[in-house]
């Protein structure tokens, strides 16, 4: 089969159309079609290196953390699908390689494709909808009448959790550019700031949570918008300590990590807030979940351009641009 490969590590390697052998299934495995993926930030930090201590990928790898396609072949010990089944996902850590014709998959990371989406919609959802998921359900336990800061609406996260946000019932405010304000209104946004012109730290106060995805400047600003007790629950970094329990990092790793986030950590105790950091992870029950809003017409999907298979490295020059509306989608069927 056909895929694009990374050789090795670095912000000027560039993404190779290789054939390689098709993967091989184990038992609780299905082994999927790959129709359509969507390329996420996430993808160029992991070719340029950026995650190697904590995601050591030995080159060459398939790169690809969204997938929409067919079933084909089951391990002996799937339960939940069949072959011909229609299903989206975002592989789990270590198993990743989408943008290939093929991809094999744990079945629980694997979710039944919402019926209402085309196959390039469905592949745009997974990694962001799982981490809107992530941060508002599981760790904000967001809650109807709560205020929450959602930073840069228009991108591939942001347009999913304002959504999502909108449907647990909160006060959403964004922040966007002057050409998308309107647009980021029309997705569900109450309070839509111009980072451009305004400043939000001087907009927002009282915040119940922030979901935070920019830089350690405005992590620190984020840290002022929340009221005593607040939750600010960060995409982006610095790491803290219960990342590293999770990812099962070595003691020197950990001591590392938990340096990075002293700072963050000490500045939000004294601001008598809970700082957290997010590194999402697949999951099918979730994922199963946020089939049934999309199928509702609670969620909708975002595209901003959609590329033909052999055009991904474009496709990803695109999403490091950081001039993308919504999400960016790979065609391959």
């Amino acid at each position: 089969m056909k895929a694009f490969i990374v050789d090795r590590y670095g912000k000027k390697e560039k993404l190779h159309l290789r054939e390689i052998a098709e993967p091989v299934i184990k038992e609780n495995d299905v082994l999927v079609q790959v129709y359509s993926a969507s390329v996420n930030l996430l993808d160029s930090k992991i070719k340029n290196g950026e995650f190697k201590l904590i995601l050591p990928y030995k080159t060459p790898f398939v790169l690809g953390h969204d997938v929409a396609g067919v079933i084909t072949k089951i391990g002996a010990k799937v339960s939940h699908f069949k072959v011909g089944d229609e299903v989206y996902a975002r592989p789990a850590d270590h198993r990743i390689g989408t943008f290939a014709g093929l991809i094999a998959m744990n079945e629980a990371d694997v979710a039944l494709k919402p019926k209402r989406l085309t196959m390039e919609e469905a592949a745009s959802i997974p990694l962001v909808a799982l981490t809107a998921w992530q941060a508002l359900v599981e760790k904000a336990d967001l809650k109807k009448g709560q205020k929450v800061f959602i930073q840069a609406g228009s991108g591939g996260v942001g347009t999913i959790a304002i959504q999502l946000a909108k449907y647990l019932g909160a006060t959403v405010a964004t922040t966007t550019s002057t050409a998308n304000v309107e647009w980021v209104k029309a997705l569900g946004a109450d309070i839509v700031i111009d980072y451009k012109k305004e400043d939000f730290e001087t907009i927002l106060h009282d915040y119940d949570v922030v979901l935070n995805s920019q830089d350690a400047k405005t992590l620190e600003k984020s840290l002022r918008v929340l009221k005593p007790g607040g939750k600010l629950i960060s995409i982006s970094g610095p790491p803290d300590p219960a990342f590293t329990e999770e990812m099962r990092l070595g003691w020197p790793l950990k001591m590392v990590m938990g340096l990075l986030s002293f700072g963050t950590r000490k500045k939000a105790k004294r601001q008598h807030v809970d700082y957290s950091f997010l590194f999402m992870r697949a999951e099918g029950y979730q994922l199963s979940k946020i089939t049934a809003l999309i199928d509702s017409g609670i969620i909708n999907p975002v595209i901003d351009k959609i590329f033909p298979f052999e055009k991904t490295e474009e496709a990803l020059t695109y999403v490091e641009s950081g001039r993308a509306k919504g999400k960016v989608v790979i065609k391959v069927i």
